[in-house]
């Protein structure tokens, strides 16, 4: 069994750009903070391929019995692209190892950009045998950068579990900041409190 020490060495970056973010199992809850909001619910969604019966609207269907299959050559793609340029903190994904076995991915790439034609790597992560819902954060190593902003996401499955070819993810969400509810306030207050007394009256 391996030791924290050593998964954490065991995960190493694709890219000095795109720092890894460590071996990850899931969580059985999906929990997000409260200041976060569902952001790719008109977003247009696409994938790279897909076995008939299961395409890219089991990612979206809040069904974890559902899951999108891939049926081509690694690496398998999801592409989110966003109608505005948006903020985005977080992806959460839903995978199942005990289900999927040799279809769970084990190395995942984040990439953004305007297009198809600019995406750029921001991070890779690698997961270890997980089970339930894998939390992505997209925020970059310097503490002021708590999100990206962009039109288009996408994520790539380079590698599958006991060398798997195709792929199964079982649902994708997409976080980022809720828009703040007082006008032209730099600051994001969240509790009624703050709200309240932040403006002069």
């Amino acid at each position: 069994m391996e030791s924290d020490a050593e998964e954490e060495a065991a995960a190493t970056p694709a890219a000095a750009a795109a720092p890894a973010a460590g071996r990850l199992k899931g969580s059985p809850e999906l929990t997000v903070e409260a200041d976060m909001r569902e952001m790719a619910k008109t977003a247009a969604w696409s994938v790279s391929s897909c076995k008939a019966g299961n395409g890219v609207a089991a990612l979206r269907d809040d069904n974890l019995d559902t899951y999108w299959q891939s049926d081509g050559a690694q690496p398998h793609l999801v592409s989110i692209q966003f109608q505005k340029k948006v903020q985005l903190q977080l992806v959460v994904l839903y995978v199942d190892f005990k289900l999927d076995e040799s279809y769970t991915p084990s190395k995942i790439s984040i990439r953004a950009g305007d297009g198809f034609h600019n995406l750029k790597e921001i991070k890779t992560v690698e997961l270890a045998k997980p089970v339930g819902w894998v939390h992505i954060s997209l925020s970059g190593a310097d503490p002021r950068e708590t999100f990206i902003h962009t039109f288009m996401l996408q994520i790539a499955v380079l590698s599958n579990h006991l060398n798997g070819r195709d792929t199964h993810i079982r649902q994708i969400k997409i976080y980022g900041p809720r828009p703040n509810p007082v006008p032209l306030q730099p600051f994001h207050f969240i509790s009624r409190e703050f709200i309240t007394y932040s403006t002069i009256r």
